[in-house]
C-alpha cells in the first residue's frame, strides 16, 4: 500500500489525473474484502452542488472526480473514521499561475489523496478491525478559457460562498465539498485530512515536519505520537479566532485566501468552515 501511495503520488500529470487515479484505485482493491468503492463524476458533483471542486477542474480536459473508498473491519465501532486528500494531480497555479521553476513537482500535489488511499488498502488488505472512509478529492488545475478568475464566486456544497482571491488556493476548495459531503453523509467519530495544501507550511517548518491543525487536543495529541512512532513528525501550529477576520468577504461568506503572513493558518481556517 505504500509502494502504491508513492508510484501513483511520482508518476506525471499525463499518466495520473483524476479517472486515472480512479481507475488505479480500483485495480488496487478489487478482490480486497469490506471495500466498497463510490466515483462521483461531473453530473453527480453538480446534483450535489459541489461548485467548489467543479470550479478548479473547470479549466482542464480531464474532469474532476471524487473517490469516496468505504472499508468496514470485522467488529469495528459504528461511527467511520474519515480520512480526506487533496488529489490535484497537477496544479499550474491556474490563472493566478505559477513559476515555471519547479513546476513539474506539481505532479505530486495530489499525493494527500494517495496517502488516504494507501492507509485505507494497508488497513483492508491488513483486516483491520476499523471502519474507515477516504474522501480523494480529484481535480486538475489548468487556465484555459473556462477557467475560474480571481474575484470569481463559487458555492461549496454545503451553500457556503467563497470569493477567489488566488487560483492557486485551490487545495482547499476541493477538500470543502470533500468534507461537506463527509458531513452530510456520514457521522464520523473523527476527521483528518491530509494536503500539500500550502508553501507557507514549508516556510514554517521546512521539510522537517507536517503542519498539524486541530481543535481537538486528544486527537492532535494522538496525530503526534503516531507521527512520532513512524518517523514522520508533527509540529502543532495554532488555529487563532482572527485568521477567520483575515479570509472574511465583503461579497461571499469568505474568501480563499487572506493577507500577509500565516498562509498554512488561513488555510487550515478555511477548510474548517
Amino acid at each position: 500500500a505504500m509502494a502504491w501511495a508513492r508510484d501513483v503520488s511520482n508518476e506525471p500529470a499525463n499518466i495520473i489525473y483524476p479517472e486515472s487515479f480512479v481507475a488505479r484505485a480500483q485495480a488496487a482493491f478489487r478482490g480486497v474484502p469490506g471495500v466498497t468503492l463510490e466515483v462521483l463524476d461531473v453530473p453527480a458533483m453538480e446534483r450535489l452542488g459541489m461548485g467548489a471542486i467543479l470550479g478548479v477542474g473547470r479549466g482542464s480536459e480531464r474532469p474532476p472526480r471524487m473517490l469516496i473508498i468505504r472499508y468496514l473491519g470485522p467488529d469495528a465501532p459504528e461511527q467511520p473514521v474519515v480520512l480526506a486528500g487533496k488529489g490535484i494531480t497537477f496544479d499550474t497555479g491556474g490563472i493566478s499561475i505559477k513559476p515555471s521553476t519547479n513546476m513539474g513537482n506539481m505532479k505530486m500535489d495530489m499525493s494527500g489523496a494517495a496517502s488516504v488511499t494507501g492507509a485505507t488498502l494497508a488497513l483492508a488488505k491488513a483486516r483491520a478491525p476499523v471502519n474507515v472512509v477516504a474522501i480523494a478529492a480529484l481535480a486538475e488545475n489548468m487556465p484555459d478559457g473556462r477557467a475560474i478568475r480571481p474575484a470569481d464566486i463559487l458555492t461549496a456544497m454545503n451553500g457556503k460562498t467563497i470569493e477567489i482571491v488566488s487560483t492557486d488556493a485551490e487545495g482547499r476548495l476541493v477538500l470543502a465539498d470533500a468534507l461537506s459531503w463527509a458531513e452530510a453523509n456520514l457521522k464520523p467519530a473523527a476527521v483528518v485530512d491530509v494536503a500539500t495544501l500550502t508553501g507557507a507550511v514549508r516556510t514554517a517548518l521546512g521539510d522537517d515536519y507536517a503542519g498539524l491543525f486541530s481543535r481537538h487536543d486528544a486527537l492532535a495529541d494522538q496525530l503526534e505520537a503516531a507521527g512520532a512512532a513512524v518517523g514522520e513528525p508533527l509540529w502543532r501550529l495554532p488555529l487563532h479566532p482572527s485568521y477567520g477576520e483575515d479570509i472574511a468577504s465583503t461579497i461571499a461568506d469568505l474568501r480563499n485566501g487572506g493577507g500577509e503572513g500565516a498562509g498554512a493558518g488561513t488555510g487550515a481556517h478555511f477548510i474548517g468552515e
